[in-house]
């Protein structure tokens, strides 16, 4: 594969960390770029808390000396707070690239009309996202937009927001090939962003959904034709998957298949590196208790001991419990590998009443959308 060009930037294996809350902050960030290449993305922030300066949105995007470049994603519903937020980024040097953020299936946020279903609005994502594109052409800083196919089977919008995105000026479109009513469930739909890779001809289309491994991203790219590839789930407690992606696209069949005494290295080590991002033991050890159950997804760890690495409060307490394991147990093989993280079922969408009555955007809506800007995970 040659490198993934975004605008300006060139980042030669073409793969990207999605942003997750809660999971793509500076430390983890940090242990995938040693593991390999790519564009790494901070957590999703949203446009009003960055307009706002406030001192945790500020913390989101802030960046390592040594990251380059430098990736953040920023949601927001109202295209004047976009703008001034993405200008922001851009005039002080924040950020090398910015993503907007058109994929969060999340109820709360669809049900004021934001997320994976704005672009049914088609005046309001075109507003967004011209206005992000404008605010940063000035410096030279690449916009990018990450969404889903749609709604539901009956109202996609990926083909036409592909379009738009493209018209207006942005570097590349991801696409997460599930509706909002799929939310995480079932199978991703790889021939969605075919179809968006045949409509969209001049910007690079990146593929996102279902690539646990670096195999599924050379399939997806065999089977779509897609530019490069979008990582989300897959690398939750598995940051040396950028190691194997970084093989796969450079036509290497190496892959890291890590004993539970390496996993346990990685864990101690994402710790450690949570305290220094957060500066605070306490903090970074309940953020660290999610990422556990994913490290040690297939490996023989006693039901009594996963709860207690899932209540870890110090570091102290972690080298204790992390002891006690049978570090001298081989990696697991399938057990370890296929789907981790959130799945689910689908759900039926909650929009606001009247939301599919016309693809335009109402006075009584555009009051309504500030509601929708909430800091919660993109999709």
């Amino acid at each position: 594969m040659p490198p993934l060009r975004i605008g300006p930037l060139s980042i030669d294996t073409p793969v990207v960390l999605a942003p997750m809350a809660g999971v793509t902050n500076a430390a983890f960030r940090r242990l995938c770029r040693e593991s390999g290449a790519g564009l790494y993305v901070a957590e999703m922030v949203t446009s009003r808390a960055l307009v706002e300066r406030g001192e945790e949105s500020l913390r989101i995007i802030s960046h390592e000396p040594d990251e380059k470049p430098r990736s953040v994603q920023v949601y927001g519903v109202d295209p004047a707070t976009v703008g001034a937020a993405v200008r922001m980024i851009a005039a002080e040097d924040r950020a090398d690239h910015v993503d907007l953020n058109f994929g969060c299936p999340v109820p709360k946020v669809t049900r004021k009309g934001g997320g994976a279903v704005l672009p049914w609005k088609r005046d309001l994502f075109t507003s967004i996202v011209r206005s992000a594109v404008d605010a940063a052409a000035p410096y030279g800083v690449p916009v990018t937009v990450k969404m889903r196919k749609g709604i539901d089977a009956d109202h996609l919008t990926y083909l036409e927001a592909g379009r738009v995105a493209q018209d207006v000026g942005v570097a590349a479109v991801a696409l997460h090939a599930r509706t909002a009513a799929d939310y995480y469930s079932g199978t991703a739909d790889w021939e969605a962003i075919a179809r968006l890779k045949e409509a969209v001809t001049d910007i690079p289309v990146l593929g996102n959904g279902d690539i646990w491994s670096a195999e599924d991203a050379l399939a997806m790219v065999e089977r779509t034709g897609c530019d490069g590839v979008v990582v989300g789930r897959g690398c939750q407690g598995r940051p040396w998957l950028f190691a194997d992606l970084a093989a796969a696209f450079a036509g290497s069949d190496e892959r890291v298949r890590p004993g539970l005494r390496e996993v346990a290295t990685v864990i101690r080590r994402h710790a450690e590196l949570m305290v220094e991002h957060f500066g605070e033991e306490s903090k970074a050890l309940r953020e660290m208790r999610k990422h556990m159950a994913w490290y040690l997804k297939g490996y023989v760890v006693g039901g009594q001991l996963r709860a207690a690495l899932g209540l870890v409060s110090t570091l102290t307490e972690l080298d204790d419990l992390l002891a006690t394991l049978d570090l001298d147990q081989p990696y697991p093989g399938e057990a370890a590998e296929g789907q981790r993280g959130r799945a689910g079922s689908p759900k039926r969408p909650s929009l606001p009443a009247g939301w599919l009555d016309s693809r335009e955007l109402s006075e009584d809506f555009r009051r309504a959308l500030h509601e929708a800007e909430l800091s919660v995970s993109g999709g």
